[in-house]
């Protein structure tokens, strides 16, 4: 599965690009610089705004911070606009605009169906999910739920972080329509249209969804925890990749910084924010690739 060579090989190589213990030397022999990141919403609030103040309080760089979404981090490292992209999807398979952008995971997060705390219903299947968003599914009631008419909202695009990875996950179909779904721009509107409509369900990422009011529903009756994350008895697992361009300007010190982020301590923010570090559950590649087996026999 040649997306799954690539995450890896790019993660090898980023680990031999610098050495951690010459690169911190470094930095502090050097001037303080600024590194700029963009990226999606899900990884600024995983771990990127919690880990960006740790090195910078490490070294003296400092990395501003800015949202966009996963497609705009990517191309922003592609074509030279920023040092470091955060992304929850890999870069698109000869797309022009991503060329140039070298992804490296660095955890594993989760994708997990949300709807307002006064929502009776606990859990949803896989199936029903696929019959939700292919309007099969249409009111609550025939979730278990109360009588009312399903709200179901989306991501705009297909190539957006949550968007493709919805599509990929549950459809195993990047080109899946979801017509009866009403779309918003991104992932914080739509926690935010969810938090105030008793109707409404939508699936984000599960870092930003646990700093909402919303309740998290179990998916098969498994809950989106750090253990069934990091096990994969939980179903919607994904990596999290910070992207870098390897003949840009500040390439070493973006290396050196996602090696921060892979060493001790950055693992530890991970953890704290309930992210699986990448290394930590490489098992799940395996387990990822007949995830989507069944995802695609499911659709034949």
């Amino acid at each position: 599965m040649p997306t799954v060579r690539n995450q890896f090989l790019s993660f090898i190589f980023t680990l031999l690009a610098t050495s951690l213990v010459a690169g911190q030397a470094q930095a502090a022999a050097e001037e303080p610089i600024t590194l700029n990141w963009v990226g999606c919403g899900i990884s600024k609030k995983a771990y990127m705004q919690e880990v960006a103040s740790l090195y910078e309080k490490k070294t003296g760089i400092k990395i501003n911070i800015d949202g966009g979404g996963a497609t705009k981090g990517i191309r922003q490292v592609a074509s030279g606009e920023t040092d470091i992209g955060g992304s929850c999807r890999f870069s698109l398979d000869n797309h022009e605009a991503e060329k140039g952008a070298t992804l490296v995971p660095v955890a594993w997060d989760a994708l997990v169906v949300i709807v307002h705390p006064d929502n009776p219903v606990n859990d949803i299947s896989l199936s029903q999910i696929q019959k939700v968003y292919e309007g099969k599914i249409t009111n609550w009631n025939m979730l278990g739920g109360q009588n009312g008419n399903i709200q179901l909202l989306a991501r705009e695009g297909k190539v957006s972080g949550v968007g493709r990875m919805v599509r990929q996950l549950v459809f195993a179909d990047y080109e899946m329509d979801f017509p009866t779904a009403e779309l918003l721009p991104s992932s914080g509107p739509l926690e935010k249209a969810i938090e105030s409509n008793v109707n409404a369900m939508g699936i984000t990422g599960i870092s930003s969804a646990r700093k909402r009011n919303v309740k998290i529903l179990t998916v098969e009756g498994k809950d989106p925890s750090y253990d069934n994350i990091l096990s994969g008895d939980y179903l919607f697992y994904r990596p999290l990749y910070l992207a870098y361009k390897r003949d840009g300007a500040n390439a070493d010190k973006v290396a050196h910084f996602i090696q921060f982020v892979h060493g001790a301590e950055g693992q530890e923010v991970l953890r704290r924010n309930g992210t699986v570090p990448y290394l930590e559950g490489i098992h799940l590649v395996r387990k990822k690739i007949e995830q989507a087996k069944r995802a695609r026999e499911r659709g034949l």
